[in-house]
């Protein structure tokens, strides 16, 4: 089942109408328009591997993650307290909390009203009441268009949302190259031909190129500094950037979905293995895959954790664009090899994007999804997965799961609160019912994770007015990760734009991120931050101000079904 936001948006993005596919090039042609345009920095190379094990059982922490996130925290904490400081009489004395931040599915939506709402949280970006919060976060999820926005801010070394706004975002996102006439106009060859030459060089160099690569490369266009459209930006390359070797800035993951393609499936049920992706590694908690591996070496053929081929590993199969265009991959729906319905239409995103993808070979009903070597062939303890040569992965929110919750409720991971941005299409207007939440607390019941506090139905959230405001969710409850969700809400500007809308006009752009700041700030609700502040150091119980008590009224939700 496909949930009710996602199936809207695929209304408008599997109409699949467009040119009839191009023939495949012959090798020596492909190698011909590869000279022309010259080498590219896309396709996967073999490199040496290292003396280190490339698969690890998912029983803890990456080492690596956990080195990071302890510093990391330690530098949070300096800006928690400061921040705590500005709002109130709040003891920081006492052990500060892990605190993350979320950002959910939908699209350029998603994007511009997460990039809103972290904007208000940064401190060198706003002068907001809720400035410096940003800077406290140690975790940092984003899954489909929250993952663009996260993939953009990280590829580019954590600038400013206004630096992106102002460098990058306003021009591309109003002349879009994801929209086929720009794509395919004067303007717009110069991505065709050099996203063209990026894909004969990976399947040339072995690796099967699906509908996600030009997808993921026409994203980069719009999201990643440089003319070449960061070419280069690999999910593992964020460990050398500036701002992640300092400790700078929150531990990223992106979040998608397995289906199992191999076997002829499009459309992965709601209990689909969740797999995470980290510049560290790659993997997921599920069980039936309970295993992880190094994101470096992605890409590479490993039977029962080692190389198959002794010595011989692969990189640079981790591009950034590939990766976060996998969690925003919505044309698996269209559940068969992509084919021309009406050759005279170059109207369908997707068929431009198959076009792509048959300069290097026939239509293929694996072209649908996000294709990686499974590094877990063989592997004993992933059970579920360790018989298939390729894991095939869809849009994180495919399963009605669109707020990437799952990596922080597992317990191997220590997070005590979560600031989760919703921009989910739950109703016909383009806004979050808590049904995405909702969901997850029912996966996590299903799957005996704890740590998941009690969400209420979508009924609920909409007779009791949560859909409309902030959100306290484990206000009673111990053991639970506490969760502040930031729903998507039109306070300045209408917000709920289509899922399938790809190109913004700059004023659009510029009113969509005011909004996101609305959100962060709750419209400017008198004692808002305070009440935030709150919510971070809940967990201090008798140690928090006496106004925390009349916030917890306000904003908690209690399980027994009564709520501020």
């Amino acid at each position: 089942m496909v949930s009710t936001s996602l199936t809207a948006a695929l209304v408008a993005w599997c109409a699949f109408t467009a040119a009839a596919p191009a023939p495949v090039a012959s090798l020596a042609e492909r190698q011909l328009v590869g000279a022309l345009l010259g080498g590219n920095a896309y396709a996967p190379v073999q490199t040496t591997c290292p003396s280190s094990s490339l698969v690890r059982p998912a029983s803890g922490l990456n080492p690596s993650e956990s080195s990071y996130v302890t510093t990391r925290k330690a530098v949070a904490d300096k800006s928690l307290a400061a921040w705590l400081k500005t709002q109130g009489s709040f003891d920081t004395s006492c052990p500060l909390p892990n605190v993350g931040f979320l950002s959910s599915g939908g699209g350029y939506r998603a994007l511009l009203e997460t990039a809103g709402v972290v904007q208000a949280l940064d401190r060198r970006d706003s002068n907001s009441s809720v400035n410096g919060l940003y800077q406290a976060f140690t975790y940092e999820a984003g899954l489909s268009g929250g993952a663009w926005f996260l993939g953009s801010l990280a590829g580019n070394n954590w600038p400013t949302v206004s630096h992106l706004q102002k460098t990058l975002w306003e021009q591309a996102f109003q002349n879009s190259v994801l929209v086929p006439a720009n794509l395919l106009s004067v303007t717009g060859l110069t991505e065709y031909a050099a996203v063209s030459t990026e894909l004969v060089a990976k399947e040339d160099a072995g690796y099967n190129v699906t509908i996600v690569d030009p997808w993921g490369r026409l994203l980069s266009y719009q999201l990643l500094q440089g003319a070449d459209g960061g070419v280069a930006t690999r999910l593992s390359s964020l460990t050398t950037l500036s701002n992640f070797t300092s400790h700078n800035v929150p531990y990223p993951i992106i979040t998608t979905t397995n289906v199992n393609g191999s076997q002829g499936q499009c459309v992965p049920p709601f209990s689909a293995i969740i797999y995470e992706f980290h510049p560290y590694e790659y993997g997921s908690w599920d069980t039936g895959v309970s295993a992880f591996a190094q994101t470096k070496y992605m890409g590479t053929k490993l039977t029962n954790g080692s190389p198959t081929k002794p010595g011989v590993c692969t990189a640079q199969y981790d591009n950034l664009g590939y990766v976060f265009g996998t969690s925003s991959d919505v044309f698996f729906a269209a559940c068969a090899a992509v084919e021309p319905k009406n050759p005279s239409s170059t109207a369908a995103l997707a068929n431009v994007l198959e076009g792509l993808v048959n300069v290097t070979h026939p239509p293929d009903f694996q072209d649908l999804f996000g294709v990686y070597v499974n590094p877990f062939y063989k592997y004993p303890r992933s059970t579920q997965v360790q018989d298939k040569s390729v894991l095939t992965m869809v849009d994180g929110g495919a399963t009605d799961q669109n707020n990437p919750i799952w990596p922080f409720i597992q317990p191997a991971r220590s997070v005590d609160v979560l600031v989760i941005n919703d921009n989910s299409a739950d109703t016909t207007t383009n806004y979050p019912n808590g049904t995405e939440i909702r969901q997850t607390y029912l996966n996590a019941q299903a799957a005996g994770l704890t740590k998941m506090p009690y969400i209420p139905p979508n009924t609920t959230f909409v007779s009791e007015g949560l859909n409309k405001r902030a959100t306290f969710f484990g206000c009673n409850e111990t053991g639970t990760v506490f969760m502040v969700w930031l729903p998507n809400v039109g306070y300045t500007y209408n917000s709920g734009q289509s899922t399938s809308k790809v190109e913004y006009t700059i004023p659009e752009t510029r009113a969509m991120i005011a909004n996101g700041n609305a959100i962060a700030t709750q419209n400017g609700t008198e004692g808002w931050s305070f009440c935030l502040a709150c919510a971070v150091q809940h967990k201090q119980g008798s140690a928090l101000p006496k106004g925390c008590n009349a916030c917890f009224e306000k904003y908690c939700y209690y399980r027994n079904g009564t709520s501020g």
